[in-house]
């Protein structure tokens, strides 16, 4: 049946900030939606808080929302827009949380909207625990004895009955967020409160554990008429128990019967249809090994993220596909782009293997708890393809940017045998790394299997490797073509065969690898998609299929393009996200458009830089020297785009240079200036720019000097790199001593530590675009949080609310002059801090910024278009969008950080120069009291109004007590009743503010942890000198009130912000909402 021809107007709902658990997929799978959408002539009107994905771009959809995530703003859209139906299931859970809320307010049912692709009994039968269970019975399909509770007690007597250890379980949640295993009574009652308090609607499910059972999953399709389909299958290299966004998943599966396999398969089918999904389907399976039992461990009704990696697997467009069935097609009518002859009814069948590895951010939080169980802790992930396990798991790890090309883990080369044996118990991110370990000392099989109950295919194929490198490393200098070659075959580089058998000339100059195509069919129809992965055996189809195009486009005498090679930004980790990923297809576009031919190279399943129409093709490869010279062998390109990758891509501009390909816009030694510190000094001195003072140490004794030099507090943290990574304030000599410690021991020591005088003021960034003369800067942003808070954590105002015009002038004249003193052509990035009506650089990178997004779509300048233009050589005074300082939008935007706290154990919330946030929501009004008011609401803050015995917490170091004293004033005005610890409840009381004393976590009962669990607290202000350890009190209270969901403030300023917004008697209702679409694109 074609589409329906009721549908003309479809409001999509996106998946909002990116949070552990819900990342990019979501973006790449909306994307998809509204252009398929708008190909069918249909008008699309989205919904989504994040500014940083192309979802919410102005050219994606008619209509874009870039507004708080609630059921109230919903409804207003609706009630302006008035489309006549709703497509809930590609915003993951927040898009099926809030359709589902639109439903059962009864709004659907009044106004006569329809709920696209699935009914509201569907998303509850497999949503709503209970219901579920019911549905499975039904079907005989065997499921974990469980039972659904809404209380404690009920679920102390459940885990009696079925017997410990249980999982728990929250309903309505995404990512496990709130669950756990749970081994006795203590760890039910912590984790369970906790999980009924996540579930929006006050329920847990509590079942028996299988932990060791192995876990599989099915991709599932299915259209109105009942056709269904496979579109891939998946298998986990971990056992059931840990999170599948934390293991590493393999695909197609490798270790199952063709029995089990069409087992499977005919109950994942038979369950979509039973639920009546239409669209796509995740079914996720429990199999007990050696035995033909199974059970179901649950269905998400809706794309996931693992839709998002049997979509980059198979090269089926699951999100489109799922579209079109919403808008009534049905499977067999839609062409499958890929091949595009064949129809989406077609199950993909692969001749590769896929590995999926996870990108924890374990590397940025020392002190976090690095167990893994139920809740998902990794923020993104890397795909790899190769013709062999070995060759997909080699390209994986180097691909994670962990410094690794093999699968030895330094740390533990260390170990004895037995200590060995003891960490495999330990289930945590390293743990594939020790069982190679294992392997590679020859520890047997049925030792590892007994306690990690990873199959021994998998640890059959581990051994292979590990053989691989004990005999490389038993050469001594003696390499034999034929052991080299196996080598390649087998994904290891040429640096690491050259390290490990220490040889310095290989037997084989220039081996280069070939590419092969994944086309979904296993070849059986030729296919066209320029997608490709590289491979030592010999075929070449890459080289095959240019040389095709090539001679198509001589024939018909059309000049030869210009070929440019675009580096993504790899695995999303916390300070380089989506934002590159928006930023690198902007640039593909924009150089498609001029006439260039777009190649790209990136590793990133979730985002839509690796859809394989976005480039001109697209090599799905690490990003590394050696992977990308063999792109560079078969494409031959004339130019490489180092820009809009972070600093993944950064990386590789030196070794561009050395090989001599042109990189398009700033050249390499520029970029090298602005992130080498002493050419950095040398720079501004040319420039003539003030800076704080600095030094750069290599040891403690150097840092302790130059810290008394310079004068404490000091800023501290390592050269090159992004997100603040393993940065501090320290204001003592003891924080020195600590954090020279702390960085010894896990960063290599070739670059030095950077020591400069901590200025105290307000931060501000600029973003610019350079054409070599002139530049254009869209706006100047002013950070709320003072300097100290990373850019990237802090709630982020365009425009400047707070300037001078002296100050705008001076950092408009010093952008300028670093742009013309570095050759900047394109994108550069400024960070200013002003104090005093003085202006300093704190820093300047020559690249696209976390920003650039947000920016882009407030302005309405579009940054990464006119960046790429000027680095093909044209003018900005030809853009006509002038030079100098754009003139301000004719509203307030502010930027507001959003956090995984209670998914990372152990991490410390207190806001420091190390970026901790890992997305962002943005507010938008015509003044920046009801701006903030939107981001804070867009990014979960509560606005509570005080009940009778409602009451805030302080707690906060000596420095910030005067400033904390308004504060605490306005709120007791408010109605609040006041609590701090001894120093800062006896400094208030002085001050006039009456404030009761309350003991801290070490005190005895009842304590502050008492108080917090009374349900009373509404808000924590907590700021202490020193943080990070989680042993500290301060660092405890912080991390009891993340999971007590009370929201915790640690700076001065967002407390100021937040609490003059509580006072406002603005609300929601009274702000207009923008669609920021139609704002300079007059349609």
């Amino acid at each position: 049946m074609p589409k329906d021809p009721r549908i003309k107007k479809v409001l999509v709902i996106g998946s909002g900030p990116i949070i552990i658990g819900q990342a990019a997929e979501f973006d790449y799978s909306g994307t998809q939606a509204c252009r398929a959408l708008k190909a069918e002539g249909i008008e699309t009107v989205l919904l989504n808080s994040n500014p940083a994905t192309i979802m919410t771009d102005p050219d994606v959809a008619d209509h874009v929302y870039i507004e708080p995530m609630t059921l109230e703003v919903v409804e207003r859209i609706l009630d302006i827009e008035k489309p006549d139906s709703v497509l809930p299931n590609l915003g993951g859970q927040m898009g099926l949380n809030l359709s589902m809320e639109l439903a059962r307010s009864g709004y659907l049912d009044r106004t006569g909207i329809r709920l696209l692709a699935c009914k509201p009994e569907t998303i509850d039968r497999a949503e709503d625990r209970e219901l579920f269970k019911e549905t499975m019975e039904k079907l005989h399909q065997p499921i974990i004895p469980s039972e659904v509770v809404e209380t404690l007690e009920d679920a102390l007597a459940c885990a009696d009955r079925i017997g410990y250890p249980v999982i728990v379980r929250p309903a309505f949640t995404m990512g496990g967020t709130g669950g756990g295993i749970c081994e006795n009574k203590a760890k039910l009652i912590e984790i369970g409160t906790n999980g009924l308090r996540l579930s929006p609607i006050h329920q847990i499910l509590v079942e028996k554990c299988i932990a060791g059972w192995k876990e599989i999953e099915y991709e599932v399709m299915r259209d109105h008429k009942g056709n269904v389909i496979t579109v891939c299958n998946m298998e986990n290299l971990d056992p059931v128990g840990i999170h599948t966004g934390d293991s590493v998943v393999v695909a197609p599966s490798q270790t199952l019967t063709d029995h089990e396999y069409q087992m499977l398969r005919t109950a994942a089918l038979d369950i979509i249809t039973e639920l009546g999904i239409e669209g796509g389907c995740n079914c996720q399976f429990a199999l007990k090994p050696d035995s033909f039992d199974y059970a179901v461990i649950e269905v998400n009704p809706r794309v996931s993220r693992s839709s998002a990696l049997a979509s980059k697997a198979t090269g089926y467009p699951i999100a489109k596909v799922a579209t079109k069935i919403a808008i009534g097609y049905t499977l067999d009518e839609i062409t499958n782009d890929v091949t595009g002859k064949t129809c989406a009814c077609f199950e993909p069948a692969l001749d590769y293997i896929v590995v999926k590895y996870p990108k924890w951010p374990f590397d940025k939080f020392v002190y976090a708890d690095k167990s893994l169980g139920t809740q998902m802790m990794a923020t993104g992930e890397v795909m790899s393809i190769g013709n062999s396990f070995e060759a997909a798991m080699m390209k994986a790890v180097s691909s994670i940017e962990l410094g690794m090309d093999t699968l030895t883990h330094k740390p533990f080369e260390e170990l004895s045998d037995d200590e060995i044996v003891d960490h495999m118990h330990v289930q945590d991110a390293e743990r594939v790394f020790c069982v190679y370990e294992a392997l590679k000392r020859g520890i047997d099989h049925e030792t590892i299997y007994r306690i990690t109950k990873i199959d021994w295919w998998f640890l059959d194929k581990m051994q292979h490797l590990a053989d691989l490198e004990k005999g490389l490393a038993k050469c001594e200098g003696v390499l034999s073509v034929a052991q080299y070659k196996e080598a390649k075959k087998y994904g290891f580089q040429d640096k690491t065969i050259k390290r490990l058998a220490k040889v310095d000339k290989l037997p084989v100059e220039n081996y280069r690898a070939g590419f092969k195509m994944v086309d979904t069919c296993a070849a059986e129809f030729s296919a066209n998609t320029p997608y490709f992965y590289s491979t030592y055996d010999g075929d070449n189809e890459a080289a095959e299929f240019i040389a095709e195009k090539e001679a198509k486009a001589a024939e018909k005498g059309e000049p030869r393009k210009k070929k440019v090679l675009v580096f993504g930004s790899g695995p999303i980790r916390i300070g380089q996200g989506i934002e590159f990923d928006y930023c690198s297809v902007h640039c593909v576009w924009t150089l498609k458009k001029h006439g260039c031919e777009a190649i790209l190279v990136n590793n990133n399943p979730e985002t839509v830089s690796t859809d394989f129409d976005t480039g001109d093709r697209l090599y799905f490869d690490p990003l590394n020297p050696e992977s990308v010279d063999n792109i560079i062998a078969t494409e031959k390109p004339d130019a490489c785009v180092v820009q809009f990758g972070g600093q993944t891509a950064i990386k590789l501009a030196k070794h561009m240079d050395e090989i001599g390909l042109p990189i398009l816009g700033t050249p390499a030694d520029a970029i090298d200036e602005a992130e080498d510190r002493e050419r950095f000094d040398e720079l501004l001195e040319r420039c003539n720019i003030p800076r704080a003072p600095g030094r750069t140490v290599f040891n403690l004794e150097e840092a302790l000097a130059a810290a008394d030099e310079i004068g404490l507090p000091v800023l501290m943290r390592p050269s090159y790199v992004l997100g603040g990574q393993n940065m501090i304030v320290a204001y003592t000599k003891a924080d020195v001593i600590e954090y020279m410690g702390v960085i010894t021991e896990h960063v290599d020591m070739d670059h030095p530590v950077l020591l400069d005088k901590y200025i105290m003021g307000t931060e501000c960034e600029v973003d610019a675009i350079c054409d070599g003369e002139n530049y254009l800067i869209p706006g100047i942003m002013e950070q709320v949080e003072r300097t100290g808070v990373h850019s990237g954590d802090s709630i982020c105002v365009y425009p400047a609310q707070h300037l001078t015009q002296a100050e705008i002038d001076t950092m408009v004249d010093y952008t300028g002059r670093f742009a013309r003193e570095l050759h900047v052509t394109g994108l550069v990035n400024v960070q200013y801090a002003v104090s005093n009506g003085k202006v300093y650089v704190i820093e300047v990178n020559p690249r696209s910024s976390r920003t650039v997004p947000y920016i882009s779509k407030v302005t309405g300048v579009p940054m990464v278009d006119l960046a790429v233009r000027c680095c093909l050589g044209e003018k900005l005074t030809d853009m006509g969008y002038g030079t100098g300082l754009h003139p301000n939008a004719p509203y307030v935007a502010v930027k507001v950080p959003v956090f995984s706290f209670e998914k990372l154990h152990g991490v410390d919330t207190q806001f420091g120069p190390e970026m901790k946030s890992t997305g962002e929501v943005l507010g938008i009004a015509p003044n920046f009291y009801d701006a903030l008011l939107k981001g804070l609401i867009g990014a979960g803050y509560t606005f509570k109004t005080p009940g009778p015995a409602s009451c805030c917490i302080f707690t906060v170091k000596d420095s910030d007590k005067p400033e904390f004293v308004d504060i605490a004033w306005k709120l007791k005005n408010m109605g609040y009743k006041l609590y701090g610890t001894s120093g800062t409840c006896a400094w208030l009381n002085k001050h006039m503010v009456p404030c009761n004393e309350v003991r801290n976590m070490s005190g005895e009962a009842p304590n502050i942890v008492d108080l917090l669990q009374s349900g009373l607290v509404d808000y924590v202000f907590s700021t202490s000198a020193k943080g990070r350890d989680p042993k500290r009190d301060s660092v405890r209270l912080r991390r009891k009130a993340v999971e007590l969901s009370i929201p915790c403030i640690t700076a001065v300023d967002t407390a100021n912000a937040l609490v003059n917004c509580l006072r406002s008697d603005h609300s929601m209702k009274d702000i207009p909402l923008v669609d920021i679409a139609t704002l300079y694109h007059k349609k």
